[in-house]
């Protein structure tokens, strides 16, 4: 006879989705209107020209052109240049 009592499985041991945030299209890539450029948490990279925001402070395109990343006091911008 066995002497070790079954086990039951653990209620609370699932895990959350993943997120996929990060970056989507780096510097020199071409983007073209509504394509997503930034995924994040919080405002850590900010829009510049050709660029908006949504509410879930996803970074995409606005226009069609190249990406270019920069820094301007302290914080980083990501914008989209015309060709």
């Amino acid at each position: 006879m066995a002497h070790t009592k079954a086990q039951g499985s653990v209620a609370g041991n699932r895990d959350s989705r993943p997120k996929y945030l990060g970056v989507k299209l780096y510097g020199g890539e071409k983007a073209i209107n509504g394509n997503i450029i930034v995924r994040q948490r919080g405002s850590r990279i900010h829009g510049g020209k050709g660029v908006s925001m949504g509410k879930d402070f996803t970074l995409y395109a606005v226009a069609d052109g190249k990406i270019q990343y920069r820094q301007l006091r302290g914080r980083k911008i990501v914008e989209v240049i015309n060709e």
